[in-house]
């Protein structure tokens, strides 16, 4: 599959790069990564990143603008996208060229060739792998980009994804020159407004019996701290140490849905994030609520998958 992947790079003069909406460092790191990787190896072809770019991801990765007459003739890889719904950026499906890399669940198969690894814990890994195995030009800034990637899905080696693969690739990707400290300073900062939502989070969060926890975030509670949903992602685990939590949900009221971002730390949640327009992985997903009746009857769920769950 690697081999098929990399032979379709060196048969095109243009690769175009996707990923998911609302990306995260792993979406945009191997994103960017893997565009590195080409662009020594191949130095002849014309690359493009698609997709809006997130400000807060930056310091890894700016975007491309681009016409759509850039895909013909092209190859098209998007990586760490489940399904075509989630893909940033129009023109995905117009290239001569489809490949999808992925770690999520594959809850739709789409592309020429599809490389889905649910075992890796994260599609950075899955680009480090790539690299090797392929004998790609890994060099330090694909590294950083890569290794970016990988601590952030993995909660920077804490979370149950990460196993003797991943410190493979770790140990691999840190042994190019970049800045490590640096990058998890970027990963991690934080303004003074996001700081005090954080307060007014841990303020706020209400726990059931059944170790359910839940945070709800209106509007106009966004607006009087000076902060968009997209800034609310980052305070997501701010109480994840919380003793006797095992799921919890953040409702991010937008204007046309309720964001939600769901976490566990034992009941599987993504079966629950798909039934509301929404998917993931078993211990971290999201899905969207109409209203806050639907965001009720949600957390209620959530609740019981708490409840059933072994203690």
């Amino acid at each position: 599959m690697q081999e098929q992947i990399w032979e379709a790079v060196s048969r095109h003069d243009t690769v175009i790069l996707h990923r998911h909406v609302r990306p995260d460092p792993d979406a945009v790191g191997s994103q960017a990564g893997l565009a590195e990787l080409i662009k020594t190896s191949f130095p002849q072809k014309k690359l493009y990143l698609a997709g809006e770019s997130e400000a807060s991801l930056e310091f890894l990765s700016g975007m491309d603008t681009f016409d759509d007459a850039v895909y013909e003739g092209a190859l098209v890889i998007v990586c760490d996208t489940a399904n075509t719904a989630r893909i940033d950026g129009a023109g995905w499906d117009k290239g001569k060229m489809l490949i999808k890399i992925d770690h999520h669940p594959d809850v739709e198969p789409y592309g020429d060739i599809q490389w889905v690894d649910t075992e890796a814990s994260s599609t950075s890994e899955m680009i480090a792998e790539l690299a090797e195995n392929v004998g790609a030009d890994m060099h330090d800034e694909a590294a950083r980009l890569l290794y970016a990637g990988i601590t952030a899905d993995t909660g920077r080696f804490r979370f149950p994804n990460t196993t003797s693969r991943t410190f493979h690739a770790a140990q691999k990707l840190a042994a190019f020159t970049f800045d490590r400290s640096s990058l998890y300073h970027e990963m991690e900062k934080t303004s003074l407004t996001l700081l005090r939502l954080q307060g007014y989070v841990l303020s706020s969060v209400e726990l059931t019996k059944n170790g359910a926890a839940r945070v709800n975030l209106s509007e106009e509670t966004l607006a009087s701290f000076d902060v968009t949903s997209n800034d609310a992602a980052a305070i997501v685990n701010c109480f994840s140490h919380l003793d006797g939590l095992r799921a919890w949900v953040f409702f991010v009221e937008e204007p046309e849905r309720i964001r939600v971002r769901m976490r566990s730390k034992g009941p599987e949640i993504n079966a629950l994030a798909q039934k509301y327009r929404g998917g993931g992985h078993p211990m971290a997903s999201g899905a969207d609520a109409l209203n806050w009746e639907e965001a009720d009857a949600l957390f209620q769920e959530l609740d019981e998958l708490c409840g059933h769950f072994p203690k």
